[in-house]
């Protein structure tokens, strides 16, 4: 794996969730300035090659696999800090999740963008929206293939704030 990083800040070296005496906190980003923010995270879900023929063909009856599970990553990025609990709300003014289907590996690729202009980051949200998608998937699916596993979920890029862009390659 390999992570670059197009500008070097200072990495802290404390777990900022912590204060100084160990309990646990809402990071104070009143000071922050807004920046737009973005973030890019892949995930994947693999199965049999018939159950992606399914998928292709709309022939899942609980119906559209890749537009429910869309809706499904775009609703639960909206709603990432009602499930983690020190995350900010965010006035998310992006979110998109795009579907590529590998027929010959037996895997969808999921990649979903977030983006802000706010004083904290969305990488959250983004891998909230990719793994939420990759559950509806395996969740409308599950009756005629109990093979699915759920994939490789990560952080591809970010951009915004002190940390400038960082980008993840894993190998």
């Amino acid at each position: 794996m390999s992570i670059q990083s197009d500008d070097q800040p200072e990495k802290s070296t404390h777990l900022t969730h912590l204060d100084d005496h160990g309990n646990i906190h809402m990071v104070d980003v009143t000071d922050r300035p807004e920046t737009v923010r973005e973030a890019i995270a892949h995930g994947r879900v693999r199965m049999q090659a018939a159950t992606l023929k399914l998928i292709e063909n709309n022939q899942i009856a609980k119906g559209s696999v890749l537009e429910v599970a869309k809706i499904a990553g775009i609703m639960a990025a909206k709603q990432t800090p009602q499930i983690i609990p020190l995350c900010h709300p965010l006035p998310m003014t992006h979110i998109d999740l795009q579907f590529t289907i590998d027929s010959a590996a037996g895997l969808i690729f999921i990649e979903g963008r977030t983006r802000t202009n706010y004083k904290t980051g969305v990488d959250v949200e983004a891998l909230t929206a990719v793994t939420v998608a990759a559950l509806t998937i395996y969740d409308m699916c599950k009756g005629v293939d109990t093979t699915i596993t759920l994939e490789q979920a990560y952080i591809a890029e970010k951009s915004g704030g002190k940390s400038g862009t960082v980008r993840f390659h894993p190998n």
